[in-house]
């Protein structure tokens, strides 16, 4: 079977920094919109919706439930919220450093998404009550038998899913992909192939 990974060309360096630029836009870009998608439909639940009210949108699939999770998903770690802050906002940084190794559109999709996750539920997290750094997400999207969750989270989820992806295809963040050995095209043996202990085919060794 023909292995195309092995053959497809890849980036000179030059060209890489010369998308460099485009790469931090469009990850800046996927970023913005994650982070003010999750805001602003968090603002219409906090407008429309009193806490504990659910609504049927596409039933008994999607329901709309607006709770205030202190804690992550499943409603684990209620008590250490001030954890998930940090969590987050180390994420958020670390996130930020490997920036200059960008260099692949799907690693800007699933970084800015990322980011914008995080920041969604930081947000959250140190500026609504019930205090600074302790504060509870919003959380209003239900499945069935799944947890309640956010577009945040979604981001958050989505980014890593690709990111997993990616490192699975060998696909690096500067865009280069990792690949095999080239094999002989004319069949002929590898470098490291022990040798025949005797002459030409036929021969023995001390003739």
């Amino acid at each position: 079977m023909t292995d195309f990974t092995d053959d497809a060309p890849q980036p000179a360096p030059s060209a890489r920094r010369a998308w460099r630029p485009a790469m931090l836009w469009l990850f800046a870009g996927f970023a913005v919109f994650a982070y003010a998608f999750d805001q602003l439909t968090k603002l219409w639940v906090t407008s429309t919706m009193t806490e504990g009210e659910r609504i049927p949108v596409f039933p008994p699939l999607l329901h709309w439930y607006y709770i205030r999770n202190s804690g992550a998903a499943f409603s684990i770690g209620e008590n250490v919220t001030w954890i998930f802050t940090i969590v987050m906002a180390v994420v958020s940084v670390a996130i930020l450093f490997q920036l200059r190794k960008l260099g692949s559109a799907w690693w800007a999709l699933s970084l800015g998404l990322l980011l914008g996750g995080a920041l969604g539920n930081l947000t959250d997290r140190l500026f609504r009550e019930p205090s600074f750094a302790m504060g509870h997400v919003v959380d209003f999207i239900q499945l069935p038998n799944f947890a309640i969750f956010n577009i945040a989270d979604s981001a958050v989820v989505s980014g890593v899913v690709i990111i997993c992806l990616l490192t699975l295809r060998g696909i690096g963040m500067d865009g280069t992909r990792q690949t095999s050995a080239p094999k002989p095209a004319d069949g002929s043996k590898g470098a490291n192939e022990a040798k025949p202990a005797g002459g030409p085919a036929g021969e023995p060794a001390g003739e």
